[in-house]
């Protein structure tokens, strides 16, 4: 077997072990959310994209004990580098392949905080269908919408447990971007939530760096139920009533705004003609626009709001 053909062979397996670690995970969370819950259950869409090139399994949590709206999706998708994605996202080739899974969930009380996380390889190739580039991107963040100050730094806690056997450097480093990610820019750098981990763009330098990679990704997404689930354990059955909701609906508005404004996901999903359903699932079910808005001092909204004016060092 030639040199090529080899690698190509190596480059085949090594997405076919990712692709299956994407699609166990996706199973664990739901089951695991439907545990918590106690009531709703994921719904399964399953889509192919129209030029062929895969698709996904987009599943919905809706109108629940807990969870008033949840996706979490799959997908593996792949086709040829347009124009769009050349000028809007500054990809350079011929061909690409990219396989994640992306997940947001809004539960129902307004002392419960919103999630996100992704986490997702891609792979370049040239007009002969050699791979030239490669690299893994994920993370995941908090929105709460009021603070407990004990659940920022448990979450926290359990991303810098995570990533600390890979390099005691990466939990500080990948904190600061996501907290300089997940801003509104447009709003004077407002933070949407407390924060968590954001990276993107790791290279592997050989196989043993894309295996060591492989195996940061994974400890990466079995971690994320440790790290979220207590917490909603903790607030779900606090009392709330009409006031909360007004505050959860407009801090749902700014989460609304970096997703369709700001995030690179959501723009990618776009650029590559993605499914427009899937894509959007991270909008929230509600929420509220006031003009000029601005809570009563010393309040606890304004106590969140204050928060995410300027980020902070949870541990």
């Amino acid at each position: 077997m030639s040199e090529v053909l080899q690698l190509k062979k190596q480059s085949l397996l090594f997405r076919e072990r990712w692709i299956q670690y994407i699609h166990a995970l996706q199973n664990t969370i739901c089951e695991e959310v439907e545990k918590t819950d106690g009531l709703a259950r994921f719904t399964e869409d399953r889509w192919e994209r129209p030029e062929n090139g895969g698709g996904g399994k987009s599943r919905v949590i809706t109108d629940g004990n807990v969870f008033e709206k949840g996706g979490v999706n799959t997908s593996v998708v792949s086709g040829t580098v347009s124009d769009a994605m050349r000028s809007q996202l500054k990809i350079e080739g011929s061909g690409w392949f990219a396989c994640g899974l992306s997940l947001v969930i809004h539960p129902l009380n307004p002392f419960v905080p919103t999630v996100h996380a992704n986490w997702r390889y891609f792979e370049l190739y040239n007009e002969a269908g050699e791979m030239t580039d490669r690299w893994f991107g994920g993370g995941t963040d908090l929105t709460p919408y009021y603070l407990f100050k004990e659940d920022a730094v448990y979450f926290h806690s359990i991303l810098k447990q995570t990533l600390d056997p890979f390099g005691s450097e990466l939990y500080p480093k990948y904190k600061t971007a996501c907290d300089r990610y997940f801003s509104n820019s447009h709003r004077n750098q407002e933070m949407r939530g407390i924060g968590g981990i954001f990276y993107d763009y790791l290279r592997p330098e050989n196989e043993a760096d894309a295996e060591r990679l492989f195996t940061f990704q994974q400890a990466n997404g079995n971690a994320f139920l440790k790290a979220y689930l207590p917490v909603v354990g903790k607030r779900k059955d606090h009392p709330f009533g009409e006031n909360e909701i007004k505050w959860q609906e407009i801090r749902r508005g700014r989460y609304v705004e970096f997703n369709l404004i700001h995030d690179r996901g959501t723009l990618f999903g776009l650029k590559t003609n993605g499914r427009t359903e899937s894509i959007l699932m991270s909008l929230p079910p509600r929420a509220r626009w006031i003009y000029n808005y601005q809570p009563e001092p010393g309040s606890r909204e304004d106590e969140l709001l204050q928060v995410c004016l300027h980020p902070v060092d949870w541990i």
